[in-house]
């Protein structure tokens, strides 16, 4: 397998460290007002068609899939050129521009959200990595709670804003964290890795900067306060673990929507960011952790939206868009 990706993406680090080969073009963003760069993109754009479409021959490449991002879009249109079979999978609920382009050039396109309004969709779910769709988080607890230094005999909240973390969680949670512990809880705070939150070393408050087992993470919460990134919102359903959603208030808005399914099946909750303050945690968010009933039945419709196959329905995906490619076979009456 190649990945297509860019010297400046995360993918530059991540997918060497995973054992794969990464293949580069230029970053190109689509330019969204008129501008010098809005100028010079359709000379870029083909040039980077053209770059992917002699990738595509040299390596012999049979398939693309693309998730969005800035290298899909133009592997999409080299795929579509060179007659290779094209596969979209789209992230979020909201789609992207790359993704939208690409469903006018297959039939194959995947979905990780049931609402997700994109041309020739069908519902996949998102493909979960290994860790967390082989996860399980009755059996794995003990371990993760020894792992991170908490305590067995009380609950977790986990608090997470995604790798580079979410400063207005940050900041609150930093805030009222006496108010949560007071409610008999413990928190697991991964602040992200530019965080300036100070550990205050107070007894059940777990603070780090950065998680690269958040399978054990998961394992060991009991409810989650986090941002609602596609990948988040899918790895906390898929397990059960019920949430409280603070979309992250910049953007198109994506992740409101992402939260919806989890929402409306009543296993999550949706706090506006700018709601998201210490009053909330003492009027709202201190009663809901002393109700573990109710927290119990949002983790088990939170697992109704769920879903644990995703990989492998996104790889029978690709098989049906590879096979509808290959030409009839002859039988032998017609040799």
């Amino acid at each position: 397998m190649l990945v297509l990706g860019t010297r400046e993406g995360l993918e530059a680090r991540l997918v060497p460290e995973r054992g794969y080969e990464l293949l580069t073009i230029a970053r190109l963003p689509f330019p969204r007002r008129v501008s010098a760069s809005a100028v010079r993109f359709p000379a870029g754009f083909r040039r980077a068609v053209d770059e992917t479409r002699a990738m595509i021959r040299d390596r012999g490449v049979d398939a693309v899939v693309g998730f969005g991002g800035y290298a899909s879009a133009p592997a999409y249109v080299a795929a579509w050129r060179e007659k290779v079979p094209l596969v979209v999978h789209e992230a979020n609920a909201k789609p992207g521009i790359a993704n939208k382009l690409g469903a006018l050039f297959t039939s194959f396109v995947g979905v990780a959200f049931s609402g997700t309004k994109l041309r020739h969709s069908t519902f996949v779910g998102m493909p979960l990595r290994r860790e967390v769709e082989q996860l399980d988080r009755r059996a794995t607890r003990a371990a993760a709670l020894e792992f991170f230094g908490l305590d067995a005999a009380r609950p977790v909240l986990l608090v997470t804003g995604g790798s580079t973390g979410a400063r207005h969680i940050n900041a609150t949670v930093s805030e009222a964290v006496a108010l949560v512990l007071g409610a008999g809880w413990q928190v697991l705070h991964i602040a992200g890795a530019r965080s300036e939150i100070v550990d205050p070393k107070l007894d059940g408050y777990r603070l780090i900067k950065y998680c690269d087992r958040m399978e054990l993470a998961i394992a060991a919460a009991d409810l989650a306060i986090s941002r609602a990134g596609s990948a988040t919102v899918s790895e906390f359903s898929a397990v059960g673990v019920p949430a409280v959603y603070i979309p992250y208030p910049v953007g198109n808005g994506e992740q409101r929507f992402n939260a919806e399914d989890a929402v409306e099946a009543g296993g999550a909750l949706l706090v506006n960011d700018a709601e998201f303050t210490p009053e909330w945690v003492r009027e709202s968010l201190v009663p809901l952790l002393a109700d573990g009933a109710l927290i119990a039945e949002m983790g088990a419709l939170a697992l109704t939206v769920g879903v644990l196959d995703g990989a492998d329905r996104m790889v029978d995906l690709i098989d049906s868009a590879r096979a509808a490619h290959q030409p009839p076979a002859i039988s032998p009456s017609e040799r």
